[in-house]
């Protein structure tokens, strides 16, 4: 069992120590991680912001707030219950383990909690061994942006990816991605790969129906490492995630953009390479199942990998239908360009009705007749019929994870909360009334 130290003992040992008196601990039950001003015992504490269920909205501490064994970091890899954690920053005198990986686990609060850690968060990892690159995550710092399909937290922009052979693009699920690309409102591009597979015509066919949805796309090959440059302008200081449908040659692409890139011995992520961290090596590719003609699941898992410019380049799992999760019935029309070109073009006429959703209203100046309709359509009924399941399985309202209580000294702490009757002991009451049913059972099966 690990003791908790009373907040006298906890003052005593930040008072001996000088490099902890500013850093003092919370009595038991608070959260606080740290503060940055030094207090005395007599006077009403003045308190650091970072409560652990609130830290979401903050960002991370200056370095000089940390303890010697803390850093903050950003995860770059998540697979089972373990996380790879690339250090970011340090307390001062050990900015030479600045650009290593830390095996990490989380803090078993964050997750009674339900507070998901995602890979690309900014967290702050506590008991760090810096021998043997370990430590535990303490919390998670706001976020800029965050993507659901795949989970993946601060992205700067997308790159949807399909092949044009091998497998061939589908025009309802290239709708979903787009969707769901539109949906997070993070930049993006739409990439074209295995040009080499098909002829001229083929691609302008493509081009040219991109153009009528309102795409602007790019066409490349992996293979002959042919229309490239574009894409490399867009990584340096970035934070990119690759998604698209299994067997487009996602991790093909990333390979041969890291494969093009020199690494200086100044560049941070030179002691990645120095300690063979596999996740900078090549990521596995696979082939195309020539029985189904589509891609087999090679990727696994979501991992960030290190750039040469500050930058990340995100490998996902390939799948072929986006969740959708965060689009709803009035938001829709908004993912589709079409629409938007239609109302911009009727301006300053709008539909009728406010919440109009362009089935044909009347007084709706979305017309019917452009290809994706039926796809839009169709998007509609699944968010319809999805929105109030959510509403009849979870109402409206839904209380947080987290509650609020004045504790010593007026310090306001922050505690889970937790689900009715999950945690709660059952009473000895209830115990022994539990034992004499069971006797009178016994007694009633021997007199029968």
């Amino acid at each position: 069992m690990r003791l908790v130290p009373s907040t006298a003992a906890a003052a005593a040992a930040a008072a001996a120590l000088p490099h902890l008196a500013r850093l003092p601990l919370l009595p038991r039950g608070g959260l606080l991680l740290r503060r940055g001003a030094h207090s005395h015992l007599g006077q009403r504490q003045q308190h650091h912001p970072r409560l652990l269920p609130a830290a979401a909205s903050l960002p991370p501490p200056a370095p000089e707030e940390l303890l010697p064994n803390q850093a903050t970091g950003i995860v770059a890899a998540s697979q089972a219950n373990f996380m790879r954690v690339i250090v970011g920053t340090t307390l001062p005198g050990l900015e030479h383990h600045r650009g290593s990986d830390l095996l990490c686990v989380v803090r078993a609060l964050l997750k009674k909690i339900r507070r998901r850690v995602l890979v690309g968060d900014r967290v702050l990892v506590g008991a760090v061994d810096w021998t043997d690159r370990r430590g535990m995550i303490e919390d998670v710092f706001e976020r800029r942006s965050e993507v659901a399909d795949p989970p993946v937290a601060n992205v700067d922009q997308l790159v949807v990816l399909f092949s044009l052979d091998q497998p061939q693009p589908e025009p309802a699920t290239l709708t979903r991605f787009l969707v769901e690309a539109e949906s997070t409102g993070i930049p993006f591009v739409l990439v074209f790969n295995k040009v080499e597979l098909v002829d001229k015509q083929t691609i302008s066919y493509w081009r040219d129906r991109m153009k009528s949805w309102g795409y602007d796309p790019l066409f490349l090959s992996v293979n002959k490492k042919s229309g490239l440059y574009a894409i490399e302008e867009m990584l340096e200081g970035q934070t990119t995630v690759i998604v698209g449908p299994s067997g487009v040659g996602k991790s093909s692409l990333i390979n041969t953009l890291r494969c093009n890139q020199n690494i200086s011995e100044e560049d941070p992520i030179h002691k990645l390479v120095e300690q063979n961290s596999k996740w900078f090596g090549e990521q596995r590719v696979g082939t195309v199942s020539k029985k189904s003609g589509k891609g087999k699941h090679t990727t696994r898992h979501v991992s960030l990998l290190p750039i040469v410019g500050g930058g990340f380049l995100a490998d996902t799992p390939g799948f072929n239908h986006p969740s959708l999760m965060k689009v709803t019935i009035k938001g829709l029309a908004e993912t589709f360009p079409e629409i938007r070109k239609m109302l911009e073009e009727n301006e300053p006429l709008k539909c009728l009705f406010n919440d109009c959703v362009h089935l044909g209203e009347r007084g709706c100046v979305v017309k019917g007749d452009w290809e994706r309709y039926p796809y839009y359509l169709q998007l509609l009924d699944e968010t319809k019929i999805r929105e109030s399941f959510q509403l009849r399985t979870f109402g409206t309202k839904r209380e947080g994870d987290v509650r609020y209580k004045t504790g010593v000294m007026g310090v306001k702490q922050a505690e889970p909360r937790l689900e009715l009757k999950k945690h709660r002991r059952i009473s000895r009451k209830k115990i022994n009334q539990s034992i004499l049913d069971d006797i009178d059972d016994d007694l009633d099966d021997d007199n029968w």
